[in-house]
């Protein structure tokens, strides 16, 4: 265990490398961008620059998931701080819709009154954040089959791309046509780019902030798969959440009167790893079902009995009081 504990922690150092490299190249290329938008007049390079900067943000967001995702878990926060990286997409996200709203408005507002523009200069910075952006893709080639984090910045970089192309391609386009409209259909362009998967972001974490089930899981076959197996007489009490995108839990009860309960577990620990790569499981076995099975269980105190006595007595409806 050690040596794997060793192997992933510099697998972690080595990727944080590779993303402090690409976080500085995205500013660089950043910097320039805006200052030359600016200069040029170009709505399409400060609607890129809008991107850049939102990736740029969830870069330095990547960073810090693997730097504080380190720090252990404690009595406070016994699940650790994996949850610091969503609350850091969620802001990302807001900040995105924010920009990409104003781009589209002030898109609109120039079709109308387009101002000059300096196609030569639109081009050569494009060209330049075009080479940062393949650059910024060799560094997290490496990293890219072995984390979330490396393959999440690695579709930010491409997106990058992207928007750097549809500039180039509106500059070479107002450049030999003179028609300074396309810098606005190109930021419109980018700014539908965008929303998407901005919305597809938000939905995603706001999901896993309300602690919903992954969509990618099924638990109607959790349930029956868990059901199905030998000695497993019912399962109550089941959930599913996630910390993160790639760390999901899972609680449930299983009834298995007939079977030892530790052979259950280990059955039912090794089906929720294999088939639905679930590792972070807590399973409560029981002879037969515990008061958790009943709807009404979260009321059993106002009954003035115990938890044993509640679980063991008919399910029937509860009295109506008389005024």
């Amino acid at each position: 265990m050690s040596g794997t504990h060793d192997h992933h922690h510099e697998f972690n150092t080595q990727n944080e490398g590779r993303l402090w490299w690409v976080l500085s190249i995205t500013c660089i290329f950043l910097i320039a961008e805006v200052i030359g938008g600016i200069w040029t007049h170009s709505l399409a390079l400060l609607s890129d620059a809008a991107h850049v900067s939102t990736d740029a943000a969830a870069i330095a967001i990547a960073i810090a998931a693997i730097r504080v995702g380190r720090r252990p878990a404690d009595d406070q926060r016994t699940y650790g701080y994996y949850r610091f990286e969503i609350l850091g997409v969620v802001l990302n996200a807001l900040l995105l819709f924010a920009v990409a709203v104003y781009i589209l408005y002030e898109a609109y507002l120039r079709l109308s009154n387009p101002p000059e523009l300096h196609s030569t200069g639109m081009m050569f910075i494009a060209l330049g954040g075009l080479v940062a952006n393949l650059v910024c893709m060799k560094i997290l080639t490496a990293g890219n089959d072995g984390s979330l984090n490396m393959k999440a910045a690695y579709l930010e970089v491409l997106a990058d791309m992207v928007g750097s192309a549809g500039v180039i391609v509106g500059a070479v386009i107002i450049y030999f046509t003179q028609w300074a409209w396309v810098d606005s259909v190109v930021a419109i362009a980018i700014g539908l780019w965008v929303l998407p998967r901005t919305w597809v972001l938000m939905k995603q974490s706001v999901q896993i902030l309300l602690e919903s089930v992954p969509e990618h899981l099924d638990v109607k076959a959790i349930r029956d798969a868990l059901t199905a197996i030998d000695g497993v007489e019912s399962v109550h009490d089941l959930h599913v959440w996630s910390l993160t995108a790639d760390k999901v839990s899972l609680t449930i009860h299983l009834v298995c009167p007939e079977r030892p309960t530790q052979e259950v577990l280990e059955d039912a620990m090794d089906l929720l790893a294999k088939r639905f790569s679930i590792f972070h499981v807590a399973i409560q076995c029981e002879e037969h079902p515990c008061a958790m099975s009943r709807p009404e269980t979260e009321h059993y105190q106002e009954h003035e009995i115990s938890v044993y006595d509640f679980s063991h007595q008919e399910s029937k409806p509860e009295p109506h009081h008389q005024h």
